[in-house]
């Protein structure tokens, strides 16, 4: 199975998102990507099992979004 995870930042919160349309539920929040993307490596079975009824190998895919605001130039 092959699955989508999305990381974006939230300036806001301080913190990385990560989040999948394959995997329903999983919405994981971490300070580091490193830590975030270790911590969906580890829960995302779990996630495939109960909500998608997939225990079998399966193909992460990390897609990081970070977006930064620039003043204009003078």
């Amino acid at each position: 199975m092959k699955c989508t995870v999305r990381l974006i930042w939230d300036a806001e919160a301080g913190v990385w998102l990560g989040m999948s349309d394959d995997i329903p539920g999983l919405v994981l929040e971490s300070n580091s990507i490193e830590v975030l993307m270790e911590r969906i490596k580890w829960e995302a079975p779990e996630f495939l099992e109960t909500n998608c009824n997939y225990c079998g190998p399966a193909q992460l895919t990390f897609i990081m979004e970070h977006v930064v605001m620039l003043e204009e130039a003078v």
